[in-house]
């Protein structure tokens, strides 16, 4: 908390220099390592901005949770001291207004990333964006950017549901994901990305739910035996500002930075989908790869959404992505 504390200061003390001069400095935080796809799509935008405008607009970008967790991040943005987020279209729902995107973390809801963002882009999505933007003076700049679908890495075999009795388990913040965990007798616990081998290694939690990608990254091949290749949930890394900041700026200064965020986030997707192959390959060498009995785990988890229905998204929204089609 005092480390976060600092980091406020700092932020605030470097506001005053946002639009001094005319010149615009953007700062852009994620909580990826600085070999994720993230951060590398994130220098990417920064390139793009800085050379597009001449260096007029400066982006500094802040990887592995320097400035918190996305809950931290989106708290920094909406009191003004954080222009920019990077981070996983699921974090939009920890925000207070932004609940409907739990729809996001919805398990086996999506069929791959193409349906997912034209779900998302879609034109019945539009009104719970709109909402969401206004209710938390945070702006989608952009949804684009590739992950890894969630899997399961732990220290004993996961494969059915009810495996996951009685294991300690590190999750995403989301109340989708901990509902999930819960039903299935998991004990889900919250454990920053940046803390997590540690909690890890020392048995404080079991198991984790990440992508291939993080546990290639952050090295939880070393303290993990299996992984368990569930793929349950998608996520896709989205651009956040704040409407305020956004509002500040010119139209050429908007399209600069949008064009700039389609070409960030298609980096990171071609980053992603290339990698993938090859990360799955890797973990074999180090890991025992599983596939899980996904009915079991499926039928685990019916129902157990259904009054999330009309009260955290509008009635008749999950119908509607179920009945999209794919690119």
């Amino acid at each position: 908390m005092k480390k976060f504390a600092v980091v406020c200061l700092v932020l605030i003390l470097a506001a005053t220099t946002v639009f001094a001069q005319g010149k615009i400095t953007i700062r852009l935080g994620h909580i990826r390592d600085t070999n994720h796809p993230t951060h590398l799509a994130a220098l990417k935008f920064k390139e793009l901005v800085e050379s597009g405008s001449n260096g007029r607009i400066e982006v500094k970008v802040y990887p592995n949770s320097q400035l918190g967790d996305p809950k931290q991040m989106f708290a920094l943005m909406q009191v003004g001291d954080l222009e920019m987020m990077y981070g996983g279209i699921n974090t939009f729902a920890w925000v207070k207004g932004g609940e409907a995107y739990e729809i996001t973390a919805m398990p086996f809801l999506f069929k791959d990333y193409n349906h997912m963002r034209k779900s998302l882009q879609s034109d019945f999505f539009k009104p719970v964006q709109e909402k969401a933007e206004k209710e938390t003076g945070i702006k989608i700049i952009n949804i684009n950017g590739d992950t890894a679908p969630r899997g399961l890495t732990s220290n004993r075999p996961v494969v059915k549901a009810d495996d996951f009795k009685g294991l300690k388990i590190r999750t995403a913040a989301s109340p989708t994901v901990l509902r999930a965990m819960q039903a299935l007798g998991a004990l889900p616990q919250q454990i920053a990305l940046s803390e997590l081998y540690m909690a890890l290694k020392t048995g404080v939690v079991d198991a984790q739910e990440n992508g291939a990608i993080t546990v290639q990254s952050l090295s939880l091949f070393e303290v993990q035996k299996y992984y368990t290749k569930t793929d349950y949930i998608r996520d896709i890394e989205t651009f956040y500002t704040t409407t305020s900041f956004w509002n500040r700026l010119s139209a050429a200064d908007k399209d600069l930075i949008f064009k700039a965020t389609e070409t960030a986030g298609n980096y990171e997707t071609e980053l992603t989908q290339k990698q993938l192959a090859d990360v799955y390959a890797f973990l074999k060498t180090k890991m025992t790869v599983l596939e899980p009995d996904l009915l079991s785990i499926q039928a685990k988890l019916d129902g157990i959404f259904n009054d999330y229905e009309g009260t955290k998204w509008p009635v008749g929204l999950m119908q509607k992505i179920k009945s999209i089609q794919p690119k």
